[in-house]
């Protein structure tokens, strides 16, 4: 209990003080998590809604794999980007391993089933003949998109929530293709295994501390939002 305590007066003068590795770490941080995020809402609400709403053979086999995605351990999806992006694989050429633009890569595909599978079901939550009622009021295919997401909005938050929480707390993938280098690609995840592997243990809580609360201020601004729409 004394090292909680300790941990939580840490964290207090670390971010009275305005230390400048703690906030670049922080701002990385957001920075890797949100742009992951970004790109899985783009790639998941569409992908969710076409399963959600189109008929097609093998759909309950896409499913179940969008399904199977949602747990996938993040060193798993860290280690298939490693061995995609490392000088010896396919993609070596584009030297991007061990850079922060490879923990977005391996983020995002650890937040694209998330979103997917949270947009799907709120989508399917909808009255199944909604769509073709909206046609034959007169709106367009865009309109009748927007009315759509209006009326899934609630779930389509939490889709974006879960997104963002599943990637903001993990640390595998992060740590295989990031590399926790100083200065470049760690990130609050991976600088809580720094200083825990060095003893640093009021400090590591500190940092955990910060993680906490940065991930329920993101949460909370995405919750007011889901409320007010309900």
């Amino acid at each position: 209990m004394g090292e909680l305590w300790a941990g939580i007066r840490e964290a207090v003068q670390l971010i009275l003080s305005g230390d400048r590795e703690v906030r670049e770490i922080a701002l990385r941080t957001v920075y890797v998590s949100g742009l992951a995020t970004f790109l899985a809402m783009l790639t998941g609400i569409p992908a969710g809604y076409a399963l959600a709403r189109r008929r097609f053979p093998g759909r309950t086999l896409v499913l179940g794999a969008v399904n199977t995605g949602m747990g996938m351990p993040p060193v798993v999806v860290g280690l298939v980007v490693w061995l995609l992006l490392v000088r010896s694989g396919p993609l070596g050429g584009l030297e991007l391993i061990y850079t922060r633009e490879a923990m977005v890569l391996a983020q995002f595909l650890i937040a694209t089933p998330l979103v997917i599978g949270f947009t799907a079901a709120a989508v399917q939550a909808l009255p199944p003949e909604l769509p073709e009622l909206l046609q034959v009021l007169g709106a367009g295919p865009v309109r009748r998109l927007w009315l759509l997401a209006r009326e899934a909005r609630l779930g389509l938050l939490a889709a974006v929530m879960a997104g963002f929480g599943g990637v903001v707390s993990e640390v595998g993938a992060s740590m295989a293709v990031g590399g926790n280098l100083q200065g470049e690609t760690r990130v609050l995840t991976t600088a809580i295994v720094t200083e825990t592997s060095r003893g640093n243990t009021e400090r590591a809580l500190a940092l955990g501390l910060i993680l906490l609360g940065l991930a329920f201020a993101v949460n909370l601004v995405l919750t007011r939002a889901q409320q007010r729409s309900g």
